[in-house]
């Protein structure tokens, strides 16, 4: 197969900052949304990219790996703050995509803390793949909240899980087939909160090059207000005879996979 990538990251019209971070890699892409503002939320989403660039490199990844990457990921932000009063508070979500082995064939690894998404286009459907961790979702699931009443409710601000807690929160880790030609839009909230998902297929329909597509969503979510940062990935996959797409450049090598400390 191969992958093709693009990708885009905005501070927005509002903030000052931009605490988002993405990371593109050989076998791994995702979206970290990082929060605490002055508690140095760009920080915490730069630790998550951290994290992921040293799980990108180890050979063969499993589900269980995804599992460990959440549950390191969670104690280098907190060893981050205790070791940074001022950081206390500071945290970050991550979604993304992993591609990873199980009995010799490939399956995709949608993984997901927090209010980041993952959604796949395949076969001119768009699926929404990932389900957000914060109060709205959660009376959502309840039967108490109408979801079309989510996009203005207060608790759609107020994460119910986040990198950066003790206990580690729990990730979402699930499998789908490899089934290309497929896309995968990775995006934080601040491209959720302007622009619907009708628009995302719309826009993977009309621009099939990942970058003009990253590039296009991000001028709508800034054209709607762009309240907030705003970050896109998009990861295009063709059927390919190449076999080696997931190999890394002559000059990278895998590692074993990182030891995870307990809180």
């Amino acid at each position: 197969m191969d992958v093709v990538v693009g990708a885009r990251s905005d501070v927005g019209r509002v903030r000052t900052q931009n605490e988002d971070s993405f990371f593109a890699g050989r076998q791994i892409w995702a979206v970290a949304d990082g929060m605490g503002g002055a508690a140095a939320g760009d920080v915490a989403s730069s630790i998550v990219v951290d994290q992921l660039r040293i799980w990108d490199k180890v050979d063969a990844l499993t589900p269980d790996d995804l599992n460990q990457l959440v549950a390191g990921t969670n104690e280098a932000v907190l060893r981050y703050t205790r070791l940074n009063p001022g950081a206390a508070g500071m945290g970050s979500t991550v979604a993304g995509i992993a591609s990873i082995e199980i009995s010799g064939v490939r399956h995709w690894c949608v993984f997901n803390v927090g209010d980041s998404r993952v959604y796949h286009y395949v076969n001119g459907e768009m699926i929404r793949e990932t389900v957000d961790h914060n109060e709205a979702e959660e009376l959502i699931d309840a039967g108490q909240l109408d979801p079309a009443d989510a996009a203005e409710h207060p608790g759609r601000f107020v994460l119910t899980r986040a990198l950066g807690t003790n206990p580690a929160p729990r990730p979402d880790v699930f499998l789908l087939p490899q089934s290309p030609p497929e896309t995968f839009l990775i995006c934080s909230d601040g491209l959720t909160s302007e622009v619907s998902d009708d628009t995302f297929a719309a826009v993977l329909l009309n621009c099939p090059d990942p970058t003009q597509a990253a590039n296009r969503l991000v001028d709508l979510a800034l054209m709607h207000g762009a309240r907030d940062n705003v970050t896109v990935v998009i990861v295009a996959i063709q059927p390919s005879s190449d076999t080696d797409w997931l190999q890394t450049e002559a000059d990278e090598t895998t590692i074993p996979r990182p030891d995870v400390q307990e809180n």
